[in-house]
């Protein structure tokens, strides 16, 4: 069965928007930091291992070790992403664990209401969409002006889509 275009056009996103945290450190600068930290740590490790202070040694590795693993957890968690999507026929959030695992929310644009908390001097909390029942919370790992900009797009598509009747 072919669909019309009034139909095909309904389905075409007014907004989409792929949301993810962001990081000030790129793959690069980390190289960069574990090459010189572990240097130093070696190099004061294997100086306090020759002195005759062994356990100060393997703290330094420690420290090492600690660090890689701290970044390494930076870093997965920031593979989590959100993909939010507004056409006249629905709203659509899909999210993205680390792990790769996809959770996808549907709401009907004229149902599905924007909330979001505000703070008056960090600005925005929390921002959630609900409706019919069900609600998901969008944009939590976002900074500040990233919230703002997202909030003040989002709403203003879902507006359109209502108005579009």
């Amino acid at each position: 069965m072919m669909e019309s275009n009034a139909d095909s056009s309904s389905e075409q996103p007014v907004f989409a928007a792929e949301l993810f945290p962001h990081r000030s450190l790129g793959r690069r600068g980390f190289r960069v930091l574990l090459i010189l930290s572990g240097a130093i740590c070696f190099l004061y490790g294997m100086f306090f291992v020759a002195t005759g202070a062994w356990p100060i040694g393997f703290f330094f590795g420690l420290d090492f070790a600690l660090l890689y693993g701290a970044f390494w957890l930076s870093y997965r968690s920031g593979r989590v992403r959100e993909e939010v999507t507004v056409s006249r026929t629905g709203v659509s959030v899909r999210k993205f664990a680390p792990s790769g695992r996809m959770v996808e929310h549907h709401f009907n644009p004229f149902w599905a209401r924007f909330l979001v908390r505000r703070h008056q001097e960090i600005g925005i909390l929390s921002m959630q969409i609900f409706g019919e029942g069900r609600r998901t919370e969008i944009g939590s790992f976002l900074n500040p002006d990233d919230r703002e900009s997202f909030a003040k797009a989002f709403k203003g598509a879902l507006a359109t889509v209502k108005q579009r009747i």
